[in-house]
């Protein structure tokens, strides 16, 4: 199964548990085959808003699909170890810039694999 989970800074908050699986940091900082360009995230950060979403989920949908023709590898090794495996791909989001969990490009990464492999089972937030 491949899901996302919210990356905390520091102590987790009273009551919020780490999910149990395999969790991976897609985070703009990584070599994550998922991770979005420090660019984009930058540009959206900088104006969260309707237009700027669809500006970013394009340029991330690029981004991804181009590292997925350059080199499939990683992204069949993500959807191999999901398949027998909880894996929850990680980002900060929600947060006070971005508060809508929906508006993260976790979300337009598990899109993407449930679209590449379509046998391997995705859980949407």
């Amino acid at each position: 199964m491949l899901a996302r989970y919210k990356i905390h800074r520091g102590k987790l908050p009273q009551g919020v548990r780490l999910p149990d699986g395999v969790r991976q940091d897609t985070r703009k900082h990584t070599r994550h085959c998922l991770r979005p360009t420090d660019e984009i995230v930058t540009e959206y950060l900088n104006n969260p808003n309707a237009n700027s979403w669809l500006k970013f989920s394009a340029a991330y949908l690029t981004v991804i699909a181009s590292r997925y023709a350059d080199d499939a590898a990683p992204f069949d090794e993500l959807a191999g170890l999901a398949s027998s495996e909880d894996v929850y791909i990680g980002c900060s989001c929600p947060t006070k810039n971005n508060p809508d969990v929906n508006h993260c490009h976790t979300v337009l990464a598990l899109k993407f694999m449930s679209e590449r492999y379509p046998e391997l089972r995705v859980e949407f937030p």
